[in-house]
């Protein structure tokens, strides 16, 4: 059966655009030079095409492609639903664009618009287009003053200190349309309804959506795109300035005094996180990628060497301004190092402010600039339980096959696999709360289950995302745990829990642990269970 040109050619234009929307291609590549380096022996010099499809199966990015593409059916000649007679409306052709490629079309929608009840007179093209001229020209006239503003406002900012040239102080932002947008209205406050019930579970929750820089084609350095909370969410992924704009909107509809701050991390990387004052003073540093949180105490460089200063613990290094949907400051103290820096911003000889009627006139609800009303988040649609259970059976499917390759049998111990589920939940309790709890009486329970004279080996590791496959080829690349998936002995018993938490949005934590029981062989247990597992 062959398929008709036209539609071949449709075809082979919708797995194209699918392979460049998931960078395949770099994944490819990256897996290519992996394999290279890792799998083949030292006498073998050229790479077969099976042993590239064995690498990339193997790593689950054949099956993320084969989810990913979806075929539907040609609509477009479809009649659309009668409407009433009476009803006044108009169609829109509107082109869709993507992210860096905002010039290159990817797609057609057709609106449609009715208005209830039907006007008693319509209204003229004439007058519609003298209107919508009438709010582009307003839109424009402050669009422009605020350009001219935050000119004055850099050079006053430049003539405190001509250093201040060379700190991150980011006033405007390009969106994922390539429009440039002040930044202050990227954050806005963000209720998240009964999905969340914590601030700490918030900062949970964007912690586990997906992290990607932006694409940069050639050469030179990161590319400058922001993403809007709408396109940051469709998306479920998205760079440090897209998760920290989401906390700080989340914690904001929490009550809290949040800003996003702009600066570096160690090596002078580029970074974005979030700031809370407290009532008392405190400053609260929030990592919107890990979710961790530290307490700011700045270093007072007058003190002499002697002197008990605190050490910092974040991983910050310099801070070029803070802003939220309302203000917008920027840092110009002697020193941008944020351990020295002082965090009262009202006072204007540590942090030169943006006039707050002058963000409001393009940032504030209702601004003709701003943008639109943000929908409320979405519940999830993964069922925990079901996920859990799949991801498990397909994680004994796979360690059993890698096993069998070894000359291993595998002996599955059903009641050891349940009884890591405490862990798995603590461990997960812990990233949301930062308090421990549960772990004695999960050790208690494994000390009862491992017979005497054996040894009990656990390891843990956390993701992102539910692809086993993949989940798989990472774990063999731990030490700890491709020792406990390769375990060679007398009485080997394996075990494998999974435990999916969700969140809004279909972001969700995946927890995975391996353990073993072998009989003893002299040397003490091995306990990984200590969440020493990292996020892949």
């Amino acid at each position: 059966m062959s398929l008709p040109p036209e539609k071949a050619s449709e075809l082979k234009q919708l797995i194209q655009q699918q392979l460049s929307k998931m960078d395949v291609h770099g994944r490819i590549r990256e897996i290519l030079a992996e394999t290279i380096r890792e799998e083949l022996s030292p006498d073998q010099q050229h790479l077969s095409t099976e042993d590239l499809i064995k690498a990339l199966r193997r790593r689950g990015i054949i099956d993320d492609v084969m989810k990913e593409l979806n075929f539907v059916p040609d609509s477009v000649d479809q009649e659309l639903p009668s409407s009433p007679k009476h009803a006044v409306g108009f169609d829109k052709q509107s082109t869709f664009k993507k992210s860096t490629e905002s010039k290159v079309s990817v797609g057609i929608l057709n609106i449609k618009l009715e208005m209830y009840p039907a006007l008693n007179q319509t209204l003229s093209q004439e007058v519609v287009n003298t209107q919508l001229a009438l709010e582009r020209q307003k839109t424009a006239e402050k669009e422009r003053l605020f350009l001219v503003y935050a000119k004055q406002w850099w050079r006053e900012y430049l003539q405190i200190r001509p250093s201040h040239n060379s700190r991150l102080v980011k006033i405007f932002a390009q969106d994922e349309n390539g429009i440039n947008r002040p930044v202050c209205s990227y954050v806005k406050p963000l209720r998240a309804g009964r999905l969340l019930d914590t601030p700490r579970q918030a900062a949970r929750f964007v912690n586990v959506l997906g992290y990607e820089r932006a694409p940069v084609i050639g050469g030179g350095g990161k590319q400058e795109q922001w993403c809007t909370l709408l396109a940051f969410l469709c998306r479920n992924k998205g760079d440090c300035e897209d998760h920290a704009n989401l906390l700080c909107s989340l914690l904001l509809g929490y009550g809290l005094e949040a800003f996003v701050c702009v600066g570096t991390k160690a090596k002078g990387v580029p970074h974005a996180w979030v700031m809370t004052c407290g009532t008392d003073g405190t400053i609260t540093f929030w990592e919107s990628l890990t979710g961790h949180r530290y307490i700011h105490k700045p270093i007072n460089p007058d003190e002499p060497p002697s002197a008990e200063q605190p050490k910092p613990l974040y991983p910050y290094r310099t801070i070029g301004c803070v802003f939220n949907h309302q203000m917008f400051l920027g840092n110009c103290q002697p020193s941008d190092a944020v351990e020295t820096c002082v965090f009262d911003l009202n006072d204007e000889s540590k942090w030169k402010p943006m006039s707050e009627e002058a963000i409001k006139s393009v940032c504030a609800p209702g601004a003709t600039t701003s943008l639109p009303p943000f929908p409320p988040l979405c519940a999830s649609t993964i069922d925990a339980s079901v996920t859990s259970n799949e991801i498990e059976m397909q994680l004994r499917l796979l360690v059993s096959e890698h096993r069998k390759d070894l000359g291993l049998t595998t002996v599955w111990e059903d009641q050891l696999s349940y009884l890591l589920s405490p862990a798995l939940a603590s461990y997960e309790f812990e990233r949301t709360t930062s308090i421990s709890a549960g772990n004695e009486e999960f050790q208690d329970a494994i000390r009862r289950a491992v017979p005497d004279g054996h040894t009990f080996k656990g390891f843990p590791i956390h993701f992102v995302y539910r692809n086993a496959r993949r989940a798989f080829a990472t774990c063999l690349r731990s030490p700890f745990c491709e020792e406990i998936i390769c375990c060679r002995g007398d009485q080997v018993r394996l075990a494998v829990r999974v435990r999916v938490f969700t969140y809004p949005e279909s972001a969700c934590a995946v927890w995975i642990m391996f353990a073993c029981v072998v009989v003893f062989d002299c040397n003490p247990s091995t306990w990984e269970a200590e969440a020493g597992g990292s996020r892949v």
